[in-house]
């Protein structure tokens, strides 16, 4: 049996995941993303709950996500008993890092992620270094999440504003379902010198329901790379 490769870059996600998990702090209602590096803001956020008694509640943004809260202890509520959280804690495909817009997505759990998000006082953004660009778009796809009814029809729309588009599949062959059975269309634009332009006109497209650009949300970034711990805020114009 193959063992997994190690990822390279897990002591800096890690670093990072536990600076941003030290600014929860006792009282909150905390929204807890999905992905490699968010992992380790549950893990850490799970043990200062067990160790240190913190106190908080979660909504998680994936149900992967929800089942390592509940193995981590972390207990969980409702946007029905809080319709605001205190903050959101969530990693990013790619992040501009003077307005600090992300592409998020990959993990395909964007919906979810985006009303977490925007239901936080702060968003806050944990990843490791490589993961800032000089444009969004220049490394990896947009992720678009769509009903499956039609998706060929906007497939073909999202290809009328410039995007090579896959529809994300399984190893097997068939379509990936997110959380709620949509399917996702990673769109590659290329370096995208308008998002706010585009993001616009995906929404437009009926049959669309959300899509990875995650603009003017977060409040601050958290990377660690070989120069040590990063902190960013959005930079004014």
């Amino acid at each position: 049996m193959t063992a997994t490769p190690p990822d390279p870059a897990a002591a800096f996600k890690q670093q990072a995941a536990i600076k941003a998990a030290s600014l929860v702090q006792d009282g909150m209602a905390v929204g807890l993303g999905t992905g490699s590096t968010t992992k380790f803001v549950v893990s850490e956020l799970g043990r200062r709950v067990r160790e240190e008694g913190l106190r908080i509640c979660a909504i998680p943004t994936s149900s992967a996500t929800e089942k390592q809260a509940k193995e981590e202890g972390i207990p969980l509520t409702t946007f029905g008993e809080h319709p605001e959280l205190d903050i959101a804690i969530d990693g990013a495909d790619e992040i501009d890092p003077c307005t600090l817009n992300l592409i998020k997505g990959l993990g395909g759990a964007l919906l979810w992620e985006k009303i977490v998000a925007s239901a936080a006082k702060q968003f806050v953004v944990v990843a490791d270094a490589s993961k800032y660009v000089e444009h969004l778009g220049a490394k990896c796809p947009l992720p678009v999440e769509v009903i499956p009814f039609g998706w060929e029809n906007v497939a073909r729309q999202l290809g009328v504003l410039g995007a090579h588009v896959t529809p994300r599949r399984n190893r097997d062959g068939s379509f990936y379902l997110t959380d709620e059975k949509n399917l996702i269309m990673d769109c590659v634009f290329g370096p995208m010198m308008e998002p706010e332009k585009l993001g616009r006109s995906i929404l437009e497209i009926v049959g669309v329901v959300e899509h990875g650009l995650f603009l003017h949300m977060a409040c601050q970034t958290i990377t660690a790379g070989p120069e040590g711990i990063r902190v960013l805020t959005p930079q004014q114009d």
